[in-house]
Formats: structure tokens, sequence, C-alpha cells
């Protein structure tokens, strides 16, 4: 899991990730994953916009990222497809988290991943009642 700091929801992350054009779209963080291979073996990054994690996207590589300042970071290399799976609300956390397959929120049905979301502060009341 990750914050996805700045932005409103999924379509504004889509918008920030068409800069990368074509091809995939990356995010650069501090930290390398300690769980690199299994992570690559599938995995996914999961999306929490405003308290509510409500996309992911699947992972295909870690790239080495030389900031300007010199310090080596971690690029995430990221499907260009965004997911939006069933709102799950999340308390603030700092860097990433992991979340076992059996935790993970399912994807949304294709029906319904194209429908307006629900404002963060609804959609995480309606996943605390157990209404996704």
């Amino acid at each position: 899991m990750k914050l996805c700091v700045g932005a409103e929801g999924p379509e504004d992350l889509v918008v920030w990730q068409r800069r990368f054009g074509d091809g995939p779209a990356m995010h650069v963080t501090r930290m390398w994953p300690k769980r690199e291979a299994e992570l690559l073996e599938g995995g996914s990054i999961f999306w929490v916009f405003k308290g509510v994690m409500l996309a992911r996207q699947r992972l295909l590589a870690l790239d080495r990222v030389e900031g300007a300042d010199g310090i080596l970071r971690c690029g995430l290399v990221l499907d260009r497809d965004l997911v939006r799976v069933a709102a799950v609300p999340r308390r603030p956390f700092q860097g990433w988290r992991y979340l076992a397959a059996a935790d993970a929120p399912p994807d949304l049905p294709e029906g319904r991943a194209s429908e307006e979301p629900l404002p963060p502060a609804i959609a995480a009341a309606l996943a605390e009642m157990g209404l996704r």
C-alpha cells in the first residue's frame, strides 16, 4: 500500500502519470522493498487516496534512480492500467505497507470501474459498515 499524496482520487493519478508518455509509469520512493521478489511475481501497488484505498497498479519492475542529491532511490515501474478496487478505509501511515493477497480488496467489476467515485469520506463510511 502507498499513500497517493496530493491526488483527490484515481483520476488525478492517471492525469499525473500521463507525463511519462506512452510507456510505463514510475513512482520514486526512498526505500528499496525488502520483499522485492514477492512484489515482482505479480504484485501490485494499492493506492490510498485521502484515507481510502481505491485503486491498484501492477508492479512491473524496480529501477535504481539517482536523485539530484546523489542518493539512490527505488523507482517503482508500474503498468499504466489503473484498476479500481472496492473502497477500504486506511489510517495514515508513512512509507509503504505490505498487504497479504487474502487482505487485498477485490477489483471492481468492469461496469462499476468507470463510475464516478464516491467522495472519500462517504466511501470510507460505507467500507467501515461493510458496504463496498
